[in-house]
């Protein structure tokens, strides 16, 4: 895996949709809570400091999405639809 990897300094991103790297806020639609998560590799991923995989549900269905989007997710504990509020690249 080390010998594959890239390095991706997420300070040189500006995309307008979501991508690797991206911190994203959203907003859940059914009962107001705001989260934010980055998106981060399967290695970096930590729930309790809000770095989600790149291959969790939450982090494919955001994918390619932009700011004011509503996306729907489906999840072990069920189905929530979030508003997609912010993204930066930190």
């Amino acid at each position: 895996m080390i010998a594959g990897a890239q390095v991706i300094d997420p300070t040189t991103l500006n995309y307008p949709h979501i991508v690797f790297g991206a911190t994203v806020k959203l907003l859940d639609v059914e009962d107001g809570i705001e989260v934010t998560y980055k998106i981060v590799g399967m290695d970096e991923a930590d729930i309790a400091k809000n770095k989600i995989s790149i291959g969790s549900p939450i982090a494919r269905a955001l994918i390619g999405k932009k700011q004011g989007d509503e996306v729907k997710v489906t999840t072990p504990k069920g189905s929530t639809t979030f508003e997609i509020c912010g993204i930066q690249y930190l």
